[in-house]
């Protein structure tokens, strides 16, 4: 999310006003689910998932070809998290062998057999809202089961494979299921149900609201914009369309414009989905008082459990990033009365443990979160707390972590994702310098938000480039974001090119900000500034 050096301010007369607050929260597109196509129409051939395989013609040949790939995409996945789940208990006989085994199998459970109608075991009871037709709405899908909604789906389009607005919906909630999940072998098989949609309907507005969702959710930010508006254009109030052109405007560092396209999108489809990002883009400009009283406004009108857990985890985001240790455990503590297996609740519940200083609640809370889904974010957070811990075994179990990064990055890059971000990140700190660098040059070169700027000026750093990596730490900090993990590497950056003043000056106001915001990091920034103070 770019760095600039000053707002602008948005369309609205009063920029302080807060979005309008709707009676009952939206999700999902606007229309319902259109009726079955004629019967003499053509219909694009299902994918079977395999490179090269021949298109089967007829619809009886489909159904059964979806079938029988259904069943294979389900082992495929049985062996993606059973390997991921392996790899994350850590056994350490066959350490080396065991994670780089990981990776390849992830990748081969991505592209091994799934289609657009697969993958989800049929539970039979779906979710508790389902039209007469037999489809589910977007907004029926958000607010139930997702496993059982993607399976009601399937059965439904094996019945009415010409309903292309199931087809939409359909892939949509493979995006879903995969940002979850932490699942992007989702992403090919949500391109192809798209591709199903519009070969049947073309330039339907939901589609092209789908093919944008999957673009931001494998960082194609500029292809999630141009989708975006490809919709919008189709139907202006498409309250997909809308969240995603907020949030691709928001990575591509274009936060005036994305400014903007928050006020546009509240005044067509106040809800949740938006006032959450309304909310996100005012944190971003350093207006947290704003971002608190959105949030706590969106949360008051949510009512389904799957939004009352998304709005008080945001919320309780927003307080860990202020330090508010107390305040944040109590929003996530109401996100997991509403869903206990959220994942993000659980995470960021653990990480203000962590902080708090109950290490051993924290690290029980995030093995349990990457024994479900290893995702990036947490395994470098737990093996953070493996190293600041120090036990008997904890440095082979923190490598382990740092190891399935990896893992997860080439299962990501199989399912189409960019993930030079994560790349950078981690690798900066636990893996090869030069990788990280690398990738977060070529994250730079892509889109120039407050997060890829830190991310360079901390590759640099790393690699010993101090004085090419001040200019982008500044810019990280620069519109007033309030994060600590940005103030500490500014500040380390400042150290180590003699600006004892200004270095004293961010790594102050990091640990003020959030005293706990890594185990390491934090750590360091107390050494450091102990350091300049001392030699005042």
């Amino acid at each position: 999310m770019p760095a600039r050096t000053t707002d602008s301010t948005p369309e609205r007369p009063d920029d302080d006003r807060a979005p309008s607050t709707a009676p009952e929260p939206c999700a999902g597109d606007d229309a319902p689910t259109p009726p079955p196509r004629g019967e003499g129409e053509a219909e694009e051939s299902a994918d079977a998932g395999a490179e090269g395989k021949e298109e089967e013609a007829g619809a009886e040949g489909k159904e059964e070809e979806a079938e029988e790939t259904e069943g294979r995409t389900e082992a495929d996945s049985g062996q993606r998290v059973v390997a991921v789940r392996r790899a994350a208990d850590g056994g350490r006989r066959w350490r080396a062998l065991h994670l780089a085994g990981c990776a390849v199998l992830l990748a081969v459970a991505v592209t091994g057999g799934a289609i657009a109608v697969g993958g989800v075991q049929d539970r039979g009871a779906g979710v508790d809202a389902v039209s007469a037709a037999g489809a589910l709405s977007p907004g029926d899908l958000a607010r139930g089961d997702l496993d059982a909604g993607i399976a009601s789906l399937q059965k439904h389009l094996r019945a009415q494979p010409k309903d292309f607005g199931s087809w939409a919906t359909l892939a949509v909630a493979y995006v879903e299921q995969a940002r979850t999940n932490g699942d992007p072998s989702r992403y090919p098989q949500a391109q192809r149900a798209l591709k199903r949609s519009l070969g049947l309907e073309p330039g339907n507005d939901q589609a092209l609201a789908g093919q944008a969702a999957l673009a931001a959710a494998r960082h194609d930010f500029p292809g999630a914009l141009t989708h975006a508006d490809r919709a919008l254009k189709e139907n202006p109030y498409n309250e997909r369309a809308l969240c995603t052109r907020i949030d691709a405007l928001v990575e591509l560092g274009r936060y005036d414009d994305a400014a903007k396209a928050a006020d546009t999108a509240d005044d067509r489809r106040p809800g949740i989905p938006v006032f959450t990002r309304y909310a996100y883009v005012r944190e971003l400009r350093g207006d947290v008082r704003t971002a608190r009283e959105v949030l706590e406004r969106a949360l008051s009108s949510a009512h389904a459990p799957a939004d009352v857990a998304y709005v008080a985890t945001a919320l309780g985001q927003l307080a860990w990033n202020q330090g508010d240790y107390k305040t944040a455990l109590d929003h996530y503590a109401r996100a997991l009365a509403a869903d206990d297996a959220y994942l993000p609740a659980l995470e960021g519940r653990a990480r203000v443990q962590a902080a708090s200083g109950e290490r051993t609640a924290a690290v029980r809370g995030l093995e349990q979160v990457v024994a479900r889904f290893p995702l990036p974010g947490p395994l470098v957070a737990l093996g953070e707390l493996y190293e600041d811990r120090g036990a008997d075994g904890d440095r082979a179990k923190a490598g382990d972590q740092y190891a399935l990064v990896d893992a997860w990055t080439a299962l990501a890059r199989a399912g189409g994702a960019n993930t030079d971000l994560e790349t950078a990140l981690a690798a900066a700190d636990h893996g090869d310098k030069k990788e990280a660098l690398r990738a977060a040059r070529a994250e730079w070169d892509r889109r120039h938000s407050v997060h890829t700027a830190d991310a360079l000026a901390w590759a640099l750093h790393v690699n010993g480039r101090d004085e090419e990596a001040l200019p982008y730490a500044r810019r990280a900090t620069a519109t007033g974001y309030r994060n600590a993990v940005f103030l500490y590497h500014r500040g380390i950056i400042e150290r180590t090119t003699g600006d004892r003043r200004e270095a004293r000056t961010h790594l102050k106001a990091a640990l003020d900000l959030n005293p706990g915001f890594s185990p390491l990091g934090a750590r360091e920034a107390r050494t450091a500034l102990k350091d300049l103070e001392g030699n005042r």
